[in-house]
């Protein structure tokens, strides 16, 4: 949850955005916005990968709440460290690149 939060600041002070929760796992896209949208993604950088190429674009992106109980490591959650520092290559990688 900390890093979630932390990810979530990162974002709104390099993008410029008031997001509350950039790391949700429900996206929803209108297909003429996301289709020329060009995605290199491979693990768990989506959330940010994308999310950083429509505030790049000035897409305005809504936030409505959800219920959410996030899994245990015992019931399958596989995302680490590792994605961790993934997630914040990702969000300056895009915030420069592409």
């Amino acid at each position: 949850m900390v890093a979630n939060k932390m990810l979530t600041l990162m974002t709104n002070i390099l993008y410029n955005s008031i997001l509350s929760d950039m790391e949700t796992g429900y996206k929803l896209f209108r297909r003429d916005v996301i289709q020329p949208i060009p995605l290199r993604c491979r693990r768990f950088d989506f959330e940010r990968e994308v999310t950083a190429k429509l505030l790049k674009r000035r897409v305005r992106i809504y936030e409505v709440p959800i219920s959410f109980v996030p899994r245990e490591y015992s019931e399958g959650k596989k995302i680490g460290m590792k994605d961790a520092f993934a997630a914040v290559w990702t969000l300056f990688k895009y915030r420069f690149v592409d």
